[in-house]
Formats: C-alpha cells, sequence, structure tokens
C-alpha cells in the first residue's frame, strides 16, 4: 500500500472490510449448520473459519466504534 490516503478515505475502506467480514461470517456460519448432519469435519472447519471472521469483524468494529460493541462469545457469558 503505497498510495497515502486522508482519514475519511481509510474509514470507508475500514467500513468495507467490516462489511464484508460479517458477508463472509455469516456465509461460513450458514455453510457449517448446512455440513453438520452429513460432514461433520466439514462443519467444524467452516465454524472455525465463520469465528476467524467473527474476530476480525469485532476487530475492525473497535477500530470504528471504540468500546461500544461489548464482545460476543457464544456460550460464554463476559464478567467484567
Amino acid at each position: 500500500m503505497t498510495d497515502v490516503v486522508d482519514a475519511d478515505e481509510l474509514l470507508r475502506r475500514i467500513r468495507r472490510g467490516r462489511e464484508r467480514a460479517a458477508e463472509e461470517e455469516r456465509a461460513w456460519r450458514e455453510r457449517a449448520r448446512s455440513l453438520t448432519a452429513t460432514d461433520p469435519e466439514g462443519a467444524r472447519e467452516a465454524t472455525d473459519r465463520a469465528r476467524a471472521f467473527e474476530v476480525v469483524l469485532q476487530v475492525l468494529e473497535e477500530i470504528v466504534r471504540p468500546g461500544e460493541n461489548p464482545a460476543r462469545v457464544e456460550g460464554v457469558k463476559q464478567v467484567t
């Protein structure tokens, strides 16, 4: 990345990345659900990929809206 960009362009790029991560997370979660009965190993891999995109989404959310969204972990209660 050799282009110099201003803060507005950087924010637009982060938001596009955030939207893409959310789409990918949904797609991999859906794939995991559809594979659960027929391909348990494939379902686990799809779940792992969904989790990876979830983490990317959380990081980008924190950049765009610091402190606004608490970490969401399935089945785990966050204690503060």
